[in-house]
């Protein structure tokens, strides 16, 4: 299995969630299965590829031309991918992974978060999301996505295709389900 993750680029990240990062990136090799990702090498992103890369994972990286400076492209990467812009990097991670995970992360993971969610639920693809969340990052937005269910303004089922986790292995045993 491919599994891709959303995760933080950001600097001056708690170490704590570099190395989680790291844990899963292990955890998904260990698993036997490879890493679809962003394709830098900073922060939370580059930490969970070199956790793959370093338990024997195939990296298969998928950057915009105009984020490799930004986003320090991985030049360990197994493969990566340069793309012109956002939506085709959204779409080749789409099309390359059979699962998504999200670690904590800021504005572009939940971008990106959202839209394999709503892609999942409208039926253009069939792949397990889980949100995978050690320090209670996304406490607050379940609790919001649960207040809007609760006035109807979420679709019954929408909810149920996403598995909330704080640890690597119930992240991963969610997306073999």
């Amino acid at each position: 299995m491919k599994i891709s993750v959303y995760c933080s680029s950001a600097p001056d990240l708690d170490p704590a969630l570099i190395d989680f990062a790291y844990e899963l990136g292990k955890g998904i090799a260990l698993a036997g299965h490879d890493l679809v990702w962003g394709g830098a090498k900073v922060s939370m992103m580059g930490a969970v590829a070199r956790g793959a890369r370093d338990n024997g994972a195939q990296t298969i990286g998928v950057i915009p031309r105009n984020l490799v400076d930004r986003e320090i492209q991985d030049p360990e990467a197994s493969v990566l991918h340069l793309v012109d812009t956002m939506r085709e990097r959204k779409a080749m991670i789409e099309d390359l992974s059979d699962a998504f995970i999200a670690l904590p992360g800021g504005i572009g993971t939940l971008e990106e978060f959202f839209e394999i969610w709503v892609g999942r639920y409208l039926a253009f693809h069939n792949k397990p999301i889980a949100i995978l969340d050690p320090i209670g990052a996304y406490g607050p937005l379940k609790s919001a996505l649960d207040h809007l269910a609760s006035h109807n303004l979420m679709k019954s089922g929408q909810n149920e295709l996403i598995s909330w986790t704080t640890e690597v292995g119930q992240a991963l045993t969610a997306l073999s389900r």
